[in-house]
């Protein structure tokens, strides 16, 4: 993956260092069609189980991404980033998260033996924080906004660390894209005809999308599926650019849904077109229904972050999604239960 180019001005990623944007032209590096080559640093992510299920009389699967290692499928992302950042030589870095991209980080570079250091809004909850600091990473608190975490992280970089950003570097995006071929296999040879999930930075969806790509390139599939993307109505930004909308019209506004919570996403005209191009969408979901939506999962055996509860709502706004439906379940729900019963 080093010869990525960059989006802006095509200049490959270089073989040294560890740059989130590129020195020339400030653009992102490009996201390769197809997954990430299997990883030198693992903790057994992926693999998770893709399970039916039905919802308000429609029947649909849940890809159980929540089951990796560290309970969400940040894990993907971040044992290609790693494994990335041990094959450069890379001894430490640090990151911005709202708690989920931060505890794969901690975890993976805990497994190679890497120092990291996470900056975290203080509104992340306390289980996500506990988790980080379990696997031996240090935990910055930032006041205010999810926004201020990177503004943080980023100072620090200019001081001299080096980024292990999920939002800029290609490296996540890559990992995810290892999903797409299991849900083929899951589906015994035949594409989901439409995939549902999450989206804050957009990454799992940019991923899904080079995946399927690489697929139909190699003649697996005719057609890559329907793209669904699904955020919190009270921080919207992708959804806003898809209707046409200016994404900063709108200032975000607490949601319960933090893995979310990303008012300016990094790759947010990539992420766009690239549900486009599926013949997708990007829905928002109002705030009252994403607890509610939990709880239904919850009752029928799926314990998972308010986050992931995002997308039972498309199967109400979408009823006419291409079968078979499947709905990546992101989070683990024991990272944001209260204490008590």
């Amino acid at each position: 993956m080093t010869a990525l180019p960059c989006t802006g001005c095509g200049r490959p990623f270089p073989g040294h260092g560890l740059p989130h944007r590129c020195a020339h032209c400030g653009g992102p590096y490009g996201i390769p069609a197809g997954a990430a080559d299997p990883p030198r640093i693992t903790l057994g992510e992926g693999g998770t189980p893709l399970v039916q299920a039905e919802f308000g009389g429609r029947r649909v699967a849940l890809k159980c991404e929540f089951l990796n290692p560290t309970g969400s499928f940040k894990d993907r992302g971040a044992a290609a980033l790693v494994s990335e950042l041990a094959a450069r030589g890379i001894g430490g870095v640090v990151e911005d998260s709202s708690g989920n991209a931060g505890a794969a980080l901690a975890a993976y570079c805990a497994r190679a033996g890497i120092r990291a250091t996470v900056f975290v809004p203080e509104s992340a909850s306390g289980p996500k924080l506990a988790q980080i600091t379990a696997y031996g990473a240090t935990v910055v608190r930032v006041p205010g906004p999810r926004a201020n975490a990177t503004a943080a992280a980023l100072e620090a970089v200019a001081a001299g660390a080096v980024y292990a950003s999920h939002a800029w570097l290609p490296f996540h995006p890559a990992g995810y894209a290892t999903m797409a071929r299991e849900l083929v296999e899951q589906l015994g040879g035949n594409g989901p005809g439409s995939v549902v999930a999450p989206a804050g930075q957009g990454g799992l969806l940019l991923g899904l999308a080079a995946g399927f790509a690489g697929l139909v390139r190699g003649g697996v599939l005719a057609r890559p599926p329907a793209l669904v993307a699904v955020q919190a109505a009270a921080c919207a930004p992708l959804a806003r650019a898809f209707d046409g909308h200016d994404a900063d019209t709108e200032p975000a506004r607490p949601t319960v849904a933090e893995g979310v919570a990303v008012a300016t996403p990094a790759r947010a005209a990539d992420v766009v077109a690239a549900i486009r191009a599926s013949g997708g969408r990007i829905l928002a979901v109002d705030e009252e229904r994403i607890l509610p939506d939990r709880h239904r999962l919850a009752q029928a055996g799926f314990l998972v972050e308010p986050t992931s509860a995002l997308v039972l709502d498309a199967l109400r706004q979408c009823p006419d999604l291409p079968e078979p439906v499947v709905l990546v379940l992101t989070g683990s729900g024991l990272k944001s239960l209260p204490s008590g019963p």
